[in-house]
């Protein structure tokens, strides 16, 4: 699926401090790349079907939206205040928020969530219908933590089609943010305390010139295209999450594809993206589609 050019950039926001921060991040994106800005909300339950149209009870959707259309009247004002002249538009819908957000994220270029504390943690975390950053049909990126001013975006490459994918937008993002990319592949994600014979296992250079041939592999296509983007290539004998974390303190970004093989295998769902979403220190991008 390809978003139409003039695809928004689609930020959810629930009324939390932490949905107010994403809409901030979603303006720099926005100017970046020249694109207009969508603030939406959902206000509805996230499974209505109560046998009959008549439920949810009408009054308590007349106040859920008149709360949701408030909080996108003070976040408008907000982004207003701080970017005259940016193309933005609001909007609300009585929907559940992750089958709402599913079906936006079709039309959306980035689909931006806060961190996963308040009310639309369900949508990156682990709701029990659907997670959206398995299923959406864009990037998705959770703003947490900090971006360093003069960071690097940080990709984690492990050779599937999907961290392809990831590669072609940390690339774009690095090149839009005038800073360098940090790719990182690592080799191993074993417990680096398990030991064999008795000693502990050591780094295997196979394995170290694999890494660094499949960087140079899946990068030079990239490079081409975007020469003003400076690269540092790292392979390193880790568990990803412990990598991408570490290097997620002096970014501005982390991207990583969500079903990749090896290292980055079951990234939605797994141990790396739970650490990723939880505890990264810089906004996280989870790609999961060519576009």
């Amino acid at each position: 699926m390809t978003a139409p050019a003039n695809a928004p950039i689609v930020v959810a926001i629930d009324g939390s401090e932490t949905t107010t921060a994403a809409a901030v991040w979603a303006v720099g994106e926005a100017l970046r790349r020249h694109a207009p800005l969508l603030v939406f909300t959902a206000y509805g339950l996230e499974d209505a079907s109560f046998g009959g149209k008549a439920y949810p009870p009408s009054d308590w959707l007349a106040v859920k939206q008149a709360e949701a259309e408030g909080w996108l009247r003070r976040t408008r004002e907000t982004l207003d205040a701080a970017v005259p002249g940016l193309r933005i538009s609001t909007e609300a819908t009585d929907r559940g928020p992750v089958p709402a957000l599913l079906d936006a994220s079709e039309r959306a270029r980035i689909l931006v969530v806060g961190e996963p504390t308040g009310p639309l943690l369900g949508l990156v975390s682990g709701s029990p219908a659907v997670d959206l950053a398995a299923k959406a049909h864009c990037p998705v990126a959770v703003v947490r933590g900090h971006e360093t001013i003069d960071g690097p975006v940080v990709v984690g490459v492990d050779g599937s089609a999907l961290s392809d994918a990831a590669i072609g937008w940390a690339f774009e993002e690095a090149s839009l943010r005038n800073t360098r990319l940090v790719a990182l592949h690592t080799w191993y994600d074993s417990d680096l305390s398990q030991t064999r014979f008795g000693s502990v296992m050591l780094p295997d250079e196979n394995h170290q010139e694999t890494g660094r041939r499949l960087l140079v592999q899946r990068l030079t296509g990239w490079q081409e295209k975007y020469p003003d983007v400076p690269v540092e290539r790292l392979v390193e004998q880790d568990k990803p999450r412990h990598r991408l974390l570490a290097l997620s303190s002096d970014a501005q970004l982390v991207v990583v594809g969500s079903r990749g093989r090896g290292g980055f295998t079951g990234l939605v769902l797994g141990s790396t993206s739970q650490a990723l979403l939880h505890h990264a220190q810089c906004p996280v991008m989870v790609v999961r589609s060519e576009r």
